[in-house]
């Protein structure tokens, strides 16, 4: 934890990580107050989404090392009957879904949409389940629209998303049942801004903004952080939503860490997969971005496979229409390989979208 610490050791009730995959793992301490302080945030995005006390939610998230961890404790405090399963339990989720028949599910969106195809294959019936809401977070998918039109199909199941920061706080911003956007759970307890990822200008937090979001801790005790650079490019909404909440509300359009520059156009990765899925049937959504260069830039067209639907029998004119669309909406020429059914690996937490 370094220098960073603002409080005795002793004050420490629990110490999550980050993953660690570029080096040593971020460690990140919680006295009792942030513990409990990342549980009313959480509580308040999660329920948002119209879960209610007395319902069955399964999750899918495990308990550590990794801060998804603590959101948990927030199904508890909303009074739901929660049936942790952990990640990596396929079969054993499924078991706890047909037997004990929850309401909600939580997971990542790349978790939902393996599922959707797990079940497929094996006759499971999983759009005439118990489930009626599947909570995404972890990573952005669950916003796009084809994506969630995918798995809101494949489900019968209202999906809605939920996102933080392991540094700053979990589940920090949730959607409610509109689906315009995650309302800021953690009022009071986070201010949220934005600025260029580039210049670090500031930019007004008003509707249709775009920028990398920057959050700064307002009550926390063990590690405070102020002026946080989350990576995260978000879209923001600052006008009241029909629900009624007045919190601003954001879209996560992807991590300026993946991000590319195509001959001077800013490409993110999940903004690439928005418009595949947008295919679908054809194609089952699964992409990899192969960067022919080291580093952010980029020459044209940049190497996107894109995986064929289980039972496609078209031809290479369907490379050319994603293509184009690419071309049409996100301005940069790409180069579109179709690879056959199962090639690109699934994952039971989040997707790899560019292949370093």
């Amino acid at each position: 934890m370094g220098t960073h610490l603002a409080v005795p050791r002793e004050e420490i009730v629990r110490i999550f990580s980050t993953s660690g995959t570029t080096g040593t793992p971020s460690y990140i301490p919680l006295t009792a107050q942030d513990l409990d302080n990342w549980v009313v945030t959480s509580a308040r995005s999660y329920s948002a989404s119209g879960i209610r006390p007395g319902e069955a939610v399964v999750s899918t998230y495990n308990a550590g090392p990794f801060v998804a961890g603590a959101a948990l404790g927030a199904f508890d405090r909303i009074g739901m009957t929660h049936i942790p399963v952990g990640t990596g339990n396929t079969e054993r989720l499924m078991a706890a879904i047909r037997l004990l028949k929850p309401v909600a599910v939580v997971m990542t969106p790349s978790y939902a949409a393996h599922l959707a195809e797990w079940a497929e294959e094996r006759g499971f019936d999983l759009k005439g389940s118990s489930v009626k809401r599947v909570l995404v977070a972890g990573e952005p998918g669950g916003g796009e629209p084809a994506l969630r039109a995918h798995l809101e199909q494949a489900w019968g199941a209202r999906v809605t998303e939920a996102m933080g920061i392991g540094d700053i706080g979990v589940s920090l911003w949730g959607e409610c049942e509109e689906q315009c956007g995650m309302h800021l759970g953690g009022r009071g307890f986070v201010h949220p801004e934005l600025i260029d990822p580039e210049t670090g200008a500031s930019i007004p937090m008003e509707d249709g903004a775009r920028g990398e979001l920057v959050l700064t801790h307002l009550s926390h005790q063990a590690a405070p952080l102020l002026r946080f650079r989350t990576r995260d490019h978000v879209q923001v909404w600052t006008s009241p939503c029909r629900c009624g909440r007045t919190a601003p509300r954001i879209r996560c359009v992807g991590r300026t860490d993946d991000m590319l520059l195509v001959r001077g156009v800013n490409v993110f990765p999940s903004a690439i997969r928005e418009i595949v899925n947008q295919f679908m049937p054809d194609v089952t959504g699964m992409i990899l971005v192969k960067p022919r260069d080291p580093g952010v830039r980029q020459e044209p067209p940049l190497p996107v496979v894109v995986e064929l639907a289980k039972d496609y029998a078209g031809g290479p004119e369907l490379a050319a229409r994603i293509q184009k669309r690419i071309r049409d909406v996100l301005v940069f020429a790409a180069r579109v390989d179709l690879a056959p059914w199962g090639t690109l690996q699934r994952s039971e937490y989040k997707s790899k979208l560019v292949q370093r």
